[in-house]
């Protein structure tokens, strides 16, 4: 869809960042030119900033916010990270073609907060921490798994611009189980499991799609059934065309007790 916008500007530094009345930040593109975007009249685009897709840190692994889901995909990982295959789930399961994973970035999914965003599951699940450039030049760190607080709601305040997301060595090495589960073949996600054992024997839960925002709980060992049963039984239910909550309930249980005994086996 074309925007009706007046200014394209490429971004070079920070400073080119602070956006006037009726910009917005471009990356990918692929929900921005999706739909009307009212009010829209100039666009910055990100990816002039030349951010190293993926990188490889002493503490484990550095995503830009820029970085495609195809190239994340794409990326050759350590023999030892074990847990690589759930990038590819995650990838897979946002149901876009080859040329959206070309253009779709993963700092756009999250920033979306969409409760069926795979790359926010995929992160929220390995413990990973978002870096955020704030408007006086400096940074804040925040968890994946707390910086979406709602369908289309994040805690980025104005000027706040997403620069990262750190994954760290404990969890890319973790032994990972995954499912997923729509109302129709080719659907949006309607619930989005993943449990996570680590070296430790600790086994971690994320809960994405079927819920508002995500859903993590770590437990100190193996989880039993009535302890996963216990964790979901107070969790909000998200309601809309692509499951109902009772439905979703049900649904992201089972999966929560195949995902756990599959890991701790």
């Amino acid at each position: 869809m074309d925007l009706a916008v007046t200014s394209l500007r490429s971004a070079r530094t920070r400073a080119d960042l602070r956006l006037a009345a009726g910009e917005r930040l471009l990356a990918g593109g692929t929900w921005l030119f999706s739909e009307p975007q009212p009010g829209v009249t100039g666009l910055v685009d990100l990816t002039s900033l030349g951010w190293p897709s993926v990188e490889r840190t002493p503490d484990g692994l550095r995503v830009a916010a820029t970085c495609t889901v195809e190239q994340l995909a794409g990326y050759a990982p350590d023999p030892a990270w074990t847990a690589w295959p759930l990038v590819g789930a995650c990838a897979d399961a946002l149901l876009m073609s080859f040329k959206v994973q070309g253009q779709a970035t993963v700092g756009g999914n999250v920033a979306l907060a969409l409760p069926a965003g795979a790359m926010t599951t995929l992160l929220t699940a390995l413990d990973a921490v978002a870096v955020v450039w704030t408007p006086d030049g400096g940074e804040r760190r925040e968890a994946v798994a707390d910086l979406v607080v709602g369908p289309g709601r994040t805690t980025l305040a104005p000027g706040e611009v997403l620069r990262a997301f750190d994954v760290p060595e404990h969890a890319l090495g973790s032994r990972v189980a995954v499912r997923q589960v729509s109302l129709t073949a080719a659907g949006r996600s309607a619930s989005l499991v993943v449990a996570r054992r680590d070296a430790d024997d600790a086994v971690t839960l994320t809960v994405t799609a079927a819920t508002p925002r995500p859903v993590r709980h770590r437990f100190p060992s193996a989880a039993t059934s009535a302890q996963v049963s216990g964790v979901l039984s107070d969790v909000e239910w998200y309601d809309d065309v692509h499951g109902a909550p009772d439905w979703r309930r049900a649904v992201t249980t089972l999966l929560a007790h195949e995902v756990v005994a599959e890991v701790t086996a």
